[in-house]
Parts: C-alpha cells; structure tokens; sequence
C-alpha cells in the first residue's frame, strides 16, 4: 500500500490528513505547530520533524499551506521535501497558489525524477471534514492515475484540467465565482433588510429558481443565526483573488468586476475581519450602508 505524507494540518489540512488516515493508508505528518500533529498522532499517524524527514519515508506526499512562498520553502527549502524524496514518488500540493509559481516547482521535482501534481480544492471546511471536496489537478495523467485512490479519500470529484499549473488556473476560476457569490448574497441580503423586508424570506423566495447557488443555499442560514466564523478565512479569500489578478496581469486579461470583489475583501481585513468566513464580507457592506442584518450582540466573531 502507498504510504502518504501530509505536511500542513490547518483548517482543512488536518481533516484531509485525517480521512486519508482513516482510509487504511499509512501516513506521515508534519506541521509547525505540534497540537494538529499530535492530533492525527492519536489516531495512528507518525510525525516527522520537518518535510524532508516525511519525503524520506513516504511514496505520496501532500501539501496544504497558505501561500506560495510557503509551499516553495517546504517544497524546495532548506530541510525541504525535494532533499528526501525518492526518484518516482510524487509530490501534490493542496494549496492554492499561483499557476507559475506550480509550474516552476514541478520543474524543479521533474529534474530529480519526480511527478508533481498541483492539485488545490474547493469546498471548505465543511468539505474536507466530509471528504467531499472539488478537486482541481494539473500535471500528468500517470501521476494522476497513481494518486486517484488517495484522491478519493478527500474528495467526491476530480479533474484533470491540464499539464503543470492548470490546476491552480482552474482554482483561480473558481475563487472568481466563489468571491462573486459571496458578494451578491451580501448586496442582496443588505437590500433586503434595508428595504423592511425580511431577508430570511427573500432567500426562500428565490433560492428555487435562476438565483439557485451553493453559497445561497449554504451560507445564509449561518449568518441569520449570527454565525460568522470561517469555514473559509477572509484573509484567504483575499489572498486567493491577489492570485487572480496576478494571473490576469501575466496573461493581459481585465476581470473589472473581480476586482472590485479583491477591494471588498481588502476593506474587510483593514476593518479587523480578516480571521472570519469569506462571507462575512457582509460586514462591509453593513457598514457602508449603515444597517446590520441581525443585532451585532449576536454575531459570532
């Protein structure tokens, strides 16, 4: 059997670690903090002290880190995951980060004889605790092949959208319409209230028909009970859609209305919400417009 690494055990992280684990695959587990390792620890995973001790041991290793930079330095750093990975393992980042900055470090893996595969997720927090997550890959069809059953342990559906990069091309689409809805559910639950209409029932009314999303059908229900704590982080969401826009910028394409979604985020982190859910954006919105969509006393944050 495979015998899985998995170096990054944050909010989604540690879930997908821990269904792997409980799938019957072996697993090796790193984290700079050691409470999310000693975690999976106790349910029969073996820490590493640092990424290369995890390379060493394993045929499969993960990432799931917050920024390119991170997955650079764990990826191909001092102590890295190139130092200890065998010629024909494979190495699969969880991360969204930029599509050139995947493309450089599978270069980089292909030249010591490895596969990478860039493969980010979609679904939150939710998600990777109920293995459900949308997966987004880029890199080769073998390496796709050979990772598919462990894919299948964190995820319900898998694409292969592409060569090196394209996986994280087709996360950067994904945040767009992600950063897209959370704003019109914000806009459209503002108006509501603002207009002495009932926005719990404005939701009933049109989650039926053409407005029928996923954000409509998930979020609002936590944010009427005052709920805004993350799933997804704010400060993530803003980080995703600066990708976006890099991206855009390298291959000369305007996206005008997804920038002003990346102003929206940015709004939130400088007003202090940056550690809530991705729809908590709602809160800018509430300020702008000087109405709250339910009592602040109540508001989860």
């Amino acid at each position: 059997m495979l015998k899985i690494g998995y170096i990054g055990l944050g909010l989604m992280g540690r879930s997908m670690a821990a269904n792997i684990l409980r799938a019957g695959f072996p697993l090796v587990v790193h984290n700079r903090s050691r409470e999310a390792v000693n975690e999976l620890i106790q349910l029969g995973a073996k820490g590493a002290a640092n990424p290369k001790e995890v390379a060493e041991q394993c045929d499969i290793i993960f990432t799931n880190l917050p920024d390119s930079p991170d997955v650079e330095k764990v990826a191909l750093g001092v102590d890295g995951v190139i130092h200890g990975i065998k010629v024909g393992s494979i190495f699969i980042d969880n991360s969204t980060i930029k599509p050139a900055t995947a493309r450089s470090i599978a270069e980089a893996f292909a030249a010591v004889g490895v596969d990478a595969l860039d493969a980010p997720v979609s679904g939150g927090d939710i998600g990777a605790k109920n293995g459900t997550l949308t997966i987004m890959v880029g890199g080769s069809q073998k390496a796709f092949d050979t990772a598919l059953p462990v894919l299948k342990t964190i995820g319900k559906s898998f694409t292969l959208v592409g060569g090196p990069g394209a996986g994280q091309v087709a996360k950067a689409a994904n945040q767009i319409m992600v950063a897209a809805q959370m704003v019109a559910m914000a806009e459209l639950l503002i108006l509501s209230k603002k207009s002495g209409v009932d926005p719990v029932k404005v939701v009933d009314a049109i989650k039926g028909g053409a407005a029928q999303c996923w954000t409509l059908d998930v979020k609002p229900p936590r944010l009427f009970e005052g709920n805004r704590q993350p799933g997804f982080k704010a400060y993530m969401q803003a980080k995703d859609l600066n990708i976006v826009l890099d991206t855009a910028r390298e291959y000369g394409v305007p996206l005008p209305m997804t920038s002003e979604n990346a102003q929206l985020y940015n709004a939130m982190l400088q007003m202090g919400m940056r550690e809530l859910d991705n729809s908590a954006v709602i809160g800018v919105l509430e300020e702008l417009a000087n109405v709250n969509l339910i009592d602040n006393e109540n508001v989860k944050i």
